[in-house]
């Protein structure tokens, strides 16, 4: 009886994460992640900037987390300033779940404004995780820059970050709770109410929220305009 060098089985693996067929991808990762080897690394981290399934790219997160963090920590970093949007998220979703907090200097406030909604969604739960103790208030300062953003997955996101901050984020959200744009009042108002009571959920704290900011006068938002003509 004929073993395979584990040389052979390596390779074998190496080829298979870019197969053609996202279930030949998808055991391929779950093979790297049960048998780690630094010659998986580079590999894994180039994949998660290109590959387009879901569930494949969060198994490939998995059998990187499997590896030492010394080996994939650096080529995430590189990621993290890369020109390509899905490389800059998938490494910093990794990141989050590493909890290495030798990455938080690559977490700047101009990631955690990434134009790329996906991106911002990935740098705030990063940042959440990563950031150091007597940093929170800073960090709330500039996520709350971010509030009114995007559509109500995005929102939620950045509600999550602001909650994880615990008091630390409560005068930032104050100050928000002030603003001028009625679409970052009635988020900040939303995020409060979501830290106070987790379990009612994000969707009736935003409506809450605008009720009572449609209520202190501010100006509708186009589906309140519309719901009134």
């Amino acid at each position: 009886m004929t073993t395979t060098p584990p040389a052979t089985n390596a390779a074998r693996a190496l080829r298979a994460l870019e197969d053609s067929s996202p279930t030949v991808r998808l055991r391929a990762a779950l093979a790297v992640g049960t048998a780690p080897d630094p010659c998986f690394v580079g590999k894994l981290v180039e994949r998660c900037a290109v590959e387009p399934e879901f569930f494949v790219r969060d198994m490939l997160t998995w059998a990187l987390v499997r590896h030492p963090v010394d080996l994939t920590l650096p080529g995430l970093l590189r990621e993290v300033r890369s020109d390509r949007a899905q490389a800059r998220s998938q490494a910093l979703h990794t990141l989050s779940k590493l909890g290495d907090r030798r990455a938080w200097p690559e977490i700047t406030p101009a990631l955690l404004a990434d134009p790329d909604d996906e991106v911002a969604r990935s740098a705030w739960r990063a940042a959440a995780v990563l950031v150091p103790e007597g940093e929170q208030p800073s960090l709330a300062a500039v996520l709350v820059t971010q509030l009114g953003r995007g559509e109500r997955r995005t929102r939620l996101s950045l509600s999550q970050a602001l909650v994880a901050l615990g008091d630390a984020a409560v005068p930032a959200l104050r100050a928000a709770e002030a603003a001028a744009d009625p679409r970052v009042r009635a988020h900040a108002l939303a995020t409060t109410a979501l830290s106070r009571d987790p379990d009612a959920g994000f969707g009736p704290a935003i409506e809450e929220a605008k009720r009572v900011v449609a209520l202190d006068g501010a100006p509708g938002t186009d589906d309140e305009d519309r719901a009134d003509r």
